[in-house]
């Protein structure tokens, strides 16, 4: 089983593959969102594409479409549950 995805990494890999570089404690804020940081869908996109290579599986579709880091992390810590 995978360990779940957490803040700190899902900064790390905004700044990857978003070229963003955001402090993982402002990303934890409830009412954080994407927009915020200008964090765009391709950036998702592409963040979903290394997690996909990362964990042999296909992410949850929409993940790339989520609004917040929660919603993101929710829908990718689901999938790497359940295998779907």
């Amino acid at each position: 089983m995978n360990p779940p995805l957490t803040y700190g990494e899902l900064a790390s890999l905004i700044k990857v593959r978003a070229g963003i570089t955001i402090d993982p404690a402002a990303i934890e804020h409830p009412d954080a969102s994407f927009d915020d940081f200008g964090v765009d869908s391709l950036g998702l996109l592409g963040i979903v594409g290394e997690l996909e290579n990362r964990y042999g599986m296909p992410i949850a579709a929409g993940a790339e479409m989520s609004k917040t880091p929660q919603q993101f992390l929710d829908a990718v810590n689901a999938s790497v549950t359940t295998g779907a």
